[in-house]
Parts: C-alpha cells; structure tokens; sequence
C-alpha cells in the first residue's frame, strides 16, 4: 500500500523567531515544494487584528486557509485561545477526506489554553481511515503530566486500539517524559525514538538543542524520519518542521 508523508510544524503563528516580520508566504511555499500529504500545525493564528495592523502585508484569511490554499488541501482548525483582538489554535492539513472531526479542550490552569485537535481520514489506497491527533501541551512540567495522563485516558476510552493512530504536535517535553507514559499506556511510537534512538531537536530553529516537537504512532510502521534543517526553514519559525513516512502494518 501507499506511504504518505507527514510534517509536523510549529509555525509560530507565521512570525520570524523574533516576531519581526511575517514569513506565512514563505512557509506556504517551503511546505508545498514538499508536497506532504498530512501536515500538523500549532501556533495558527485564526485571526489577529493588532498584528494585521502592524504588518502590511498580513493576510484577510486565516492563517490554515492561507496555507491549504496553497497546498490545495483540505483545513480543519482547532481554536485554543480566543482573545479581544483575536485567536489562535491547532490545525492540520490534508490531501485526504476528512470524515469527521473534533476539538478537546486540555487545558489545565487558566494562564495557557491548549487543545488536542482530533480528525478520522482516509488515505488513498488504504484499508482502514487514520485518527490523527494534533497537539500543544504546557511549558510547565507538572501541566504537562496532567495533560498527557488525561489524553491516555481519552484515547483509551474513546479511540480503538485496532485503528491506525498518528499523535504530533509540540509536546514541550525538554525532560522527554512523554515517551515512556505514551508508549506504557497507549503502545504509542516515537518515530525518531524508534529510528535514530533519540528525540529529534527541534527549537530554537537557529540552533536546534531541545527536543520538543514529537511523532508518535501506533498500527503504523516508519519508513523515514526526518529533522527539516537549514534554510528556509532557520529562518522562518522559531521551531524545526518534522517530516515522517509512514505506512500500514
């Protein structure tokens, strides 16, 4: 059966590593010479009018419309955190048929507002259609523990264990505590774990030292992973885009 491509990205809500200039074009262009059949994001900014104020060329659309425009691929948006001058949250991009969809709630304190963003695909060519989760969990260890032990539960008892499963997101995970209670609890893989024997760096873009940014997977086998480096993409968001291939048991 067919392979598919898949890239998860924090985008940074299409800003520079400083906040200095707009790159969602670039980004746009970088991901579709790619051409990835699945792409995870965090840090979509649906909308933000200080931000459109301030940038010129800051785009009517939302920032995932912007980018599946480009990628001529189907959008699906989770809204995290909604604020006076706007929002942003999760989103995640395909080629394929979306069939259905949801957006859970994981947040923990009312200081950051996080989200698991849940869509069933089908690929091309496949048996079974996909669940694929895309998610951004707390800077704080202890946060982090809460959200990752309340997933486990929710994928436990609302997700079967036969169904093919992709988990990625950015998972802030520095200590690399997340592996080992998702693999335990879940029989989820990390693909770089799995096929390098260690997390992938991934922030900051420039100089890549923590391991933030995951896939996981389970009913899946991985053919490649990948760490995108260099330019363009140093330059573009203060976090690395992760590339895997995967394909069916």
């Amino acid at each position: 059966m067919n392979s598919i491509s898949i890239i998860t990205y924090n985008i940074h809500k299409g800003m520079s590593p400083m906040n200095r200039h707009l790159r969602l074009n670039d980004m746009g262009e970088a991901l579709a010479e790619l051409s990835p059949d699945m792409v995870f994001l965090q840090e979509v900014q649906g909308r933000n009018l200080e931000r459109a104020l301030r940038h010129r060329h800051w785009p009517a659309q939302a920032q995932h419309r912007v980018l599946a425009d480009r990628l001529a691929h189907h959008a699906v948006y989770g809204l995290n955190a909604s604020y006076d001058h706007g929002h942003h949250g999760n989103a995640l991009l395909t080629r394929f048929k979306v069939k259905e969809w949801c957006n859970r709630n994981i947040s923990v304190n009312r200081f950051e507002s996080r989200g698991v963003l849940q869509c069933q695909l089908q690929p091309d060519g496949w048996q079974q259609p996909v669940v694929a989760l895309c998610g951004h969990f707390n800077l704080l260890a202890f946060d982090r523990r809460k959200q990752y032990r309340g997933l486990a539960d929710y994928v436990q008892a609302a997700i079967s264990e036969h169904a093919p499963l992709i988990l990625a997101g950015d998972f802030n995970d520095w200590r690399g505590e997340a592996s080992a209670l998702l693999e335990r609890e879940l029989g989820l893989q990390e693909v770089f774990l799995q096929l390098h024997g260690s997390h992938a760096a991934s922030f900051p873009a420039r100089l890549p030292m923590l391991t933030l940014d995951r896939i996981y997977i389970r009913g899946l086998k991985v053919e490649k992973a990948e760490i995108l480096r260099g330019k363009p993409w140093s330059m573009l968001s203060d976090h690395l885009p992760l590339r895997a291939e995967l394909s069916p048991l």
